[in-house]
């Protein structure tokens, strides 16, 4: 339970900053710094495609030092990094920060994975894991409050201000962090230990490599709802602009309530590639009611079709994220847990990656044919995970290349 209150309080922390970035960065990088549109996207993709290569290598770091102290570097790396944002002035300068401060957040969600493979077992792992992410969310839409006094001023002492805080908050969550017990690092030493002398590579491990490109398809589902139902929303349908911001707060309150409910339909493998295909037909469900709401009409009804998507979209979500939280944990090696979460996040950093790209080019682009065609891909992606779950593909059977 120390450890479980530990990394609650580190979370609230940093998922607070986490709200206040996702608020005001894009203000501060324009306004402050003085960066083109263009040249934050680019400087963000950048980041964000390094941000694949530091999930994958923190795995390695976490079985060989543990990943508590890995988790404190990478804080205090990111709340740096943060805070240099306030001293740059350039398109180079802000390329280089934001990888620092992107890669180093993404070495956190691997270490924080890797640290709960290592601490808890069987359900307990999802169970912790799912608690966690409401408490991810609620810091989020905290942070996200917050943040609103610095848009309300709306100068560059205000957003520098939030800036600041975003990485004074990062760099508290180091406190409760401190305070992990002992045994939590100890058994990540001696899982390096183990690894070093037997414990499998995951890039060998064709049942996990599958099982991680088919739910990076599955993770696309994050973009979608932030990127392309407000996309959607304000210049496809007869729906009010506001809307965006209910629906999300929809989205808030539905995983807040439900995600803990949902780790209760996963208790071994089997049910958890179940999960996973059941929460990609809801996404299916989602895409088709936003496909719907483009359809010219009232507003209300609109407004009444997005919200029905919105619920059956953050059902899938909580679902399909319940079943693949327990296939990653579950297929790993126990004597490299860090290397395999490591692959994990890589592999969910990836779908995030490419997100943007695939939901604008065909759910906002082509209209309802493109909402039917990225439902088909999460569909495919939840057989596709329930057939690997089941035993049906034998060749994927986890055994070495």
């Amino acid at each position: 339970m120390h450890l479980e209150t530990s990394l609650t309080w580190a979370t609230v922390a940093a998922s607070t900053a986490k709200g206040v970035m996702f608020s005001v960065s894009a203000l501060f990088f324009s306004t402050v710094v003085g960066l083109s549109p263009a040249t934050v996207g680019a400087g963000l993709t950048v980041a964000g495609i390094g941000a694949v290569a530091t999930a994958f290598a923190a795995g390695g770091l976490c079985d060989r030092f543990g990943p508590r102290p890995v988790l404190l570097v990478a804080a205090l790396a990111q709340g740096t990094a943060l805070a240099a944002y306030c001293l740059t002035h350039s398109a180079a300068g802000f390329v280089l920060v934001a990888c620092v401060a992107i890669g180093t957040e993404s070495v956190q969600r691997t270490a924080h994975v890797a640290l709960l493979a290592r601490a808890f077992t069987g359900a307990d792992r999802v169970a912790v894991r799912a608690r966690l992410r409401v408490v991810d969310n609620v810091s989020i839409a905290a942070g996200s409050g917050a943040a609103a006094v610095a848009l309300a001023v709306g100068t560059r002492t205000a957003y520098t201000t939030a800036m600041l805080t975003a990485a004074a908050l990062v760099l508290l969550a180091m406190v409760p962090l401190r305070t992990l017990p002992a045994y939590a690092e100890e058994a990540g030493t001696g899982s390096a230990v183990a690894g070093e002398g037997g414990g499998r590579s995951p890039l060998r491990d064709r049942r996990y490599l599958t099982a991680t490109a088919l739910h990076a398809l599955v993770s696309m589902q994050f973009l979608l709802l932030t990127v392309g139902m407000p996309l959607w929303v304000t210049g496809h349908t007869t729906a009010p602009d506001v809307t965006v911001a209910l629906l999300l707060l929809l989205n808030t309150a539905i995983v807040t309530f439900f995600q803990v409910r949902a780790t209760r339909l996963v208790q071994d493998v089997p049910s958890a590639g179940r999960a996973v295909f059941h929460g990609t037909a809801l996404l299916v469900a989602a895409c088709l009611g936003y496909g719907a709401a483009g359809f010219p009409g009232p507003a209300g009804f609109a407004v009444t079709l997005l919200v029905l998507a919105v619920a059956a979209h953050s059902l899938g979500e909580i679902v399909s994220e319940a079943g693949g939280w327990e296939l990653a944990f579950e297929w790993a090696d126990p004597a490299s847990s860090g290397a395999y979460q490591g692959v994990s996040q890589a592999g969910v950093a990836i779908g995030r990656a490419v997100a943007p790209v695939v939901v604008t080019s065909t759910a906002v682009a082509l209209g309802l044919p493109g909402w039917i065609l990225l439902g088909g891909v999460f569909l495919a992606a939840g057989a596709g995970t329930r057939a690997l779950s089941s035993g049906w593909w034998r060749g994927f059977s986890g055994r070495p290349w």
